[in-house]
């Protein structure tokens, strides 16, 4: 006798439905690009921008046009040719972010 070709589930009856959900997948999650996002102001010369702190690692942010003309270090460096783009980080933003974790005013959240 030969053995059947078909999957189990159809073999004995029991199709599957062809877009039925597996027990293990998860639920879409809200949009965490906006999530736990509150403003920062860097102590050195007031460049405000959106920081959400993920783990004590991973941190984002959301700069403006204003934020990136107000930021003192990133002028200095574009002054010596840089393109803002290219810029990975203005330290003294940074240090007013671990500053601001420090102090309570903006808390790790993960996602």
């Amino acid at each position: 006798m030969a053995e059947s070709l078909r999957p189990a589930s159809e073999a004995d009856g029991h199709a599957r439905e062809p877009h039925a959900r597996e027990p293990h997948a998860r639920e879409p999650h809200a949009d965490e690009r906006h999530a736990g996002f509150r403003p920062v102001e860097c102590d050195r010369c007031g460049a405000a921008v959106l920081v959400a702190k993920f783990s004590q690692q991973h941190t984002s942010m959301q700069w403006t046009a204003a934020s990136v003309r107000a930021c003192a270090e990133f002028s200095a460096r574009v002054d010596t040719g840089e393109q803002t783009a290219l810029i990975d980080t203005c330290t003294s933003l940074r240090d007013s972010i671990d500053r601001a974790v420090r102090q309570d005013r903006l808390r790790v959240v993960p996602p």
